[in-house]
């Protein structure tokens, strides 16, 4: 079931609870003719194609969360499924070290796209039809999540 996400029209909406897996959110929008796209941000560490995510938040259910991810990694707000579309594990790169984690996706119906948002310094955005984002992401779980959207879309 899609609900929007609660998240305000400022960044950062709640605290940051549980680092042993992070939340992520595929935006996704009709073209005319009804073709999906997905949205893809690059990473602000390698400029990488991957789709918004981050650490879960104190305060709000974890689809909205990925919501607020999408917000302000990609400047999208929209519709989020509650349920999760399914799950993925990379390597976190952090100062030292790479970890290992598992990565909770949401499918979320962009309705709103700004062209100002918190990273839009630090990150590109570009829609996609779901192969083609598939194609440009490195991890095969989130391949085989992205291209399933061409499947079913």
């Amino acid at each position: 079931m899609l609900r929007g996400a609660l998240c305000p029209a400022g960044a950062g909406c709640g605290g940051e609870l549980d680092r042993s897996y992070q939340v992520a959110a595929v935006p996704t929008r009709r073209c005319a003719g009804g073709t999906l796209e997905l949205l893809l941000v690059t990473s602000r560490d390698t400029g990488r194609w991957v789709i918004p995510k981050g650490w879960p938040w104190k305060s709000l259910p974890d689809h909205e969360a990925a919501a607020g991810e999408a917000w302000e990694e990609a400047g999208v707000r929209g519709l989020v499924c509650e349920d999760p579309i399914g799950r993925y594990r990379y390597d976190k790169r952090e100062i030292n070290s790479v970890r290992p984690l598992e990565v909770v996706v949401f499918l979320m119906e962009a309705t709103d796209e700004r062209d100002d948002w918190p990273e839009a310094h630090q990150r590109r955005r570009a829609w996609f039809a779901p192969d083609a984002a598939a194609d440009l992401v490195e991890e095969a779980e989130l391949k085989a999540i992205l291209k399933s959207l061409s499947a079913n879309g």
